[in-house]
């Protein structure tokens, strides 16, 4: 038997949202269900809601499977809470007629400023110091405990993807005093940063590298030992974009030998991190994946997520698809509503 015809869609969370941004979706659509697993396949949808989910509104470090497609028969958008949509399967989301949109550049100014925040963190010993003090360590007046710290003032800083958040990045940077180059897949004409072709070139060059690239299964380990080596002894690492782009065993080691001076990480390859081997570094400074968590990206995003919404389940092409599925997204066999 048919699914009954509904005169709101029915939509399926996979993120634990705030209540206001629960009740902006609430306003677009009936939410039927939760996936509470951080990594949910088909056991994780609530029972009885399948055949009537025609939406999911999650992130793309959840994404979904072919398998978990196939499983909600009404499917026809799937929209990431923010930039990346690393763990959607695109090729089955288009054969079986699956619109992904994403948050595009919504949180990209806060994303940045977190960037050059952990940035500082990181070159200052920032946190190394908090803890210094709240030990009681400073008044033994030890000499040199962080070693020479050179500032950002006349460094050099790499930025590896140069799109919205690595322009954000860039224009912040701006009051450092600092020399600014990028590595992307092809050059910028709309910058005069200076340019470079691969990410070792890039590393050899710099003494602070920031991660910003959209992370996909071509750049997995991006950074990884010999880029580490490259970067050198004095250099620093931030990774904001996603924790697949480095390999984080390398980056323990290099930590540990001493191979480069520190790094931050907002981003981990599997999330929440629950290993051990990050916790022991003192050199490596941690935040839990909330760049874009401030309340001026939330209202963005969640603004963006409801248009994309209302346009779909409107018949109007949705406002902000996945650039793969961008020209698709206008054509005449664009999904529709189920």
């Amino acid at each position: 038997m048919a699914a009954p015809v509904r005169s709101r869609p029915a939509l399926l969370t996979g993120f634990h949202f705030t209540k206001p941004t629960l009740a902006a979706f609430s306003e677009r659509g009936d939410i039927v269900g939760h996936m509470d697993s951080p990594t949910p396949t088909v056991a994780d949808i609530p029972p009885g809601v399948a055949r009537a989910v025609q939406a999911i509104v999650s992130t793309g470090s959840v994404g979904i499977s072919d398998a978990m497609m196939a499983a909600l028969p009404r499917l026809s958008l799937f929209c990431c809470y923010g930039t990346g949509y690393e763990r959607v399967d695109l090729e089955a989301a288009r054969r079986r007629g699956i619109m992904v949109t994403h948050g595009a550049d919504a949180n990209a100014p806060d994303v940045a400023e977190l960037a050059v925040g952990i940035l500082l963190a990181s070159t200052r010993r920032l946190v190394r110091a908090d803890k210094m003090i709240r030990r009681g360590e400073w008044k033994q007046r030890i000499p040199n405990r962080f070693g020479p710290i050179a500032g950002l003032s006349g460094g050099k800083v790499g930025i590896l993807g140069l799109g919205a958040i690595g322009l954000e990045v860039a224009r912040r940077l701006k009051g450092f005093d600092v020399e600014v180059a990028y590595c992307n897949r092809n050059r910028r004409s709309d910058v005069d940063f200076r340019y470079f072709s691969n990410v070792m070139a890039l590393a050899t060059w710099c003494d602070y590298l920031i991660v910003c690239l959209r992370s996909d299964a071509s750049n997995r380990h991006i950074i990884n030992a010999e880029v580490l080596k490259a970067l050198g002894p004095r250099g620093h690492l931030v990774n904001i974009s996603r924790g697949w782009a480095v390999d984080e065993a390398a980056l323990a080691d290099a930590l540990r030998n001493d191979v480069i001076e520190g790094a931050a990480l907002d981003v981990f390859d599997e999330e929440p991190y629950t290993g051990t081997e990050l916790l022991e570094l003192d050199k490596l400074v941690m935040t839990p994946h909330f760049g874009g968590g401030t309340e001026h990206a939330q209202r963005r995003m969640t603004d963006l997520v409801c248009r994309n919404l209302d346009n779909h389940f409107s018949g109007r092409p949705v406002v902000s698809p996945v650039p793969e599925l961008r020209e698709w997204a206008n054509a005449p066999d664009a999904p529709r509503p189920r």
